[in-house]
């Protein structure tokens, strides 16, 4: 027996017949935005100002072009449509402004880390080096052990004196002491 064609299968879903409109969601968002920012324009205000009053004034001055009568139904239906189609433009731009502006927030709290980890990674590196120098010999205490060496070389060199006895090298020893501790 025949396999039965796909349109004859019951398990097999039907295709959709209908035309397929497919709609860059990106587009939409451009073309909303582009609206929107016009809407929010002191040109359009301008604009709309100069259209209501060259509307009032031709549907309440001249007499055969009284297309709107006094309560300006027309004009208000015009403008209620105007808000229809604004404000979901506007709300959609607001979206989009909103998911751009949370793009940016998580950029900046990424680049905020990063300089938070660099920052503490600089504080370890300085610490090591102020422990580092703190072990290494300075200045003036190589001057010091340095001077200290040159009086002990001195009194090497000289003859030992007949008149001074033990009292003299105990002073020396002390003022050599003196000198380490200060």
């Amino acid at each position: 027996m025949t396999e039965p064609s796909p349109r004859g299968r019951l398990d097999t879903p039907l295709t959709s017949r209908r035309l397929g409109f497919n709609v860059d969601p990106e587009a939409v968002g451009r073309f909303s935005e582009s609206i929107a920012r016009f809407l929010g324009t002191g040109r359009y205000l301008a604009v709309q100002t100069v259209l209501v009053i060259v509307w009032i004034i031709l549907n309440l001055f001249a007499v055969s072009l009284q297309w709107d009568p006094y309560p300006f139904i027309l004009l208000n239906l015009a403008f209620s449509t105007q808000a229809a189609y604004a404000a979901p433009l506007i709300l959609l731009a607001q979206n989009r402004q909103e998911n751009r502006d949370r793009v940016s927030l998580d950029e900046d709290r990424r680049r905020a880390g990063q300089t938070k980890a660099d920052t503490e990674y600089l504080a370890r590196e300085l610490a090591a080096l102020r422990l580092a120098v703190g072990e290494v010999a300075t200045r003036d205490y190589l001057r010091r052990e340095l001077e200290e060496l040159r009086e002990m070389v001195a009194k090497l060199q000289r003859p030992p004196s007949t008149t001074g006895g033990d009292g003299a090298g105990k002073s020396e020893a002390a003022d050599r002491r003196s000198k380490k501790s200060g």
